[in-house]
């Protein structure tokens, strides 16, 4: 079968695996993207699962939060020396406090309407590619952040009294979530929010890799739920090491805060964009 190069390409990318693996998996796979990545990571090839793709666009994501809501947008070009354009900066901060102060939840005619205005100034192709707005309480504490204009975070925590969420210890462990969350890009929130197709998808797999060990039927179900917890271990962000206690995980950390103030404190929310993502 004749496998393109830019296929095999795509599948390395994705997966992480090597170029001959990549080809050899698709051709197995008769050439089926889906069905190779998944003959992949069987034989162990695969890099862990990651939240999206490399990153293709130049441009920036840009962040603001106000009294009670926080947005976030990522605005695309086509050049990284535009990306420090002024113009385009400016751009950025304006549409994403226009995000904020007007709540809008989707990209609109009108925010479109003040992108082109800028492509008008620039000579360059400029694309508000996506935009998310959040509310909060008294209650709630939502922070962000913003990794070399790349990566941007918004975290929301929720107290259950406005005295712990109004806490310095509380505002700071939120920061270093969000620091967090950005190095490790979680793919779900907690184990429960794990999509079931994609939970049932890592069973077959394991179960898979598990069939070519000489053991006995019992110790491989052990095997297969051991595999299974280490890689929702990996995935989940209450079940990760803590960006600054690895020993202890994001949940442990935050159920000890808790306690120390007296009250408790949940992950309630968090976005995480990296600017060319696949969606």
């Amino acid at each position: 079968m004749d496998i393109k190069p830019a296929d095999v390409k795509k599948l390395r990318d994705t997966t992480g695996a090597g170029m001959m693996d990549c080809k050899n998996a698709l051709i197995k796979a008769e050439g089926d993207f889906k069905a190779a990545e998944k003959l992949l990571k069987e034989e162990g090839l695969a890099a862990a699962a990651k939240r999206s793709g490399r990153a293709t666009n130049e441009g920036k994501i840009f962040t603001s939060i106000k009294a009670g809501k926080a947005a976030i947008i990522e605005l695309t070009c086509e050049t990284d020396f535009v990306a420090m354009n002024e113009n385009f900066i400016n751009t950025g901060e304006a549409l994403v406090e226009k995000v904020v102060n007007n709540g809008i939840t989707s990209v609109t005619p009108e925010l479109e309407e003040d992108v082109k205005g800028t492509i008008a100034k620039i000579k360059e192709n400029i694309s508000l590619r996506r935009l998310q707005y959040i509310e909060f309480s008294e209650n709630e504490v939502v922070v962000d952040y913003v990794h070399g204009s790349k990566i941007g975070v918004i975290v929301k925590l929720e107290a259950d009294s406005k005295e712990i969420a109004e806490n310095a210890k509380v505002k700071e462990f939120a920061f270093d979530l969000a620091l967090h969350v950005a190095a490790f890009n979680p793919l779900y929130l907690s184990r429960d929010k794990v999509n079931a197709d994609y939970l049932k998808e890592q069973e077959e797999i394991f179960t898979t890799q598990a069939a070519k060990l000489d053991k006995p039927e019992k110790i491989l179900k052990g095997i297969i739920q051991g595999k299974l917890n280490k890689h929702l271990a990996e995935i989940c962000l209450l079940n990760q090491g803590f960006v600054k206690d690895e020993k202890q995980s994001v949940e442990k950390v935050l159920a000890a805060l808790g306690k120390e103030l007296g009250g408790k404190i949940a992950i309630s929310d968090y976005i995480f964009y990296k600017l060319g993502e696949e969606l």
